[in-house]
């Protein structure tokens, strides 16, 4: 789970580097986790990217640190905490996605950002 402020890698092409969560889209949640869609501003960016430095951006999470539970009793950890910038139809903003993704990513309803990632973990 990701608190206010947790600074997360983005995983995908648009230019920007680093977000830092303001807060989960749902406004009621004070933790995101994987699946869970966030509003960031944006903390590093590439010079030349779509996404600029302070930006303020919705992200959906698809790599956590935390070991996640799943139903059927595997565990599954990642090596860093990242996200995938989105646009306001749940669409990412970018045409590429890096690294694995959690398969409860799909479940959450973000079908294309699948379809883009490499690996489903």
């Amino acid at each position: 789970m990701l608190g206010q402020y947790a600074k997360l890698h983005v995983a995908d092409n648009t230019g920007a580097l680093e977000v830092r969560i303001i807060q989960a889209v749902s406004g009621r949640k004070e933790f995101v986790g994987i699946g869970d869609a966030l509003t960031g501003t944006v903390k590093k960016s590439r010079p030349d990217g779509q996404i600029k430095k302070g930006q303020v951006v919705q992200a959906v999470v698809v790599r956590q640190r935390k070991p996640l539970k799943r139903p059927d009793g595997t565990t599954i950890r990642f090596s860093d905490n990242a996200c995938v910038i989105i646009g306001g139809d749940k669409n990412p903003i970018g045409t590429r996605v890096m690294g694995p993704i959690a398969r409860e990513v799909k479940d959450a309803g973000y079908i294309k950002i699948a379809q883009l990632a490499k690996e489903l973990a």
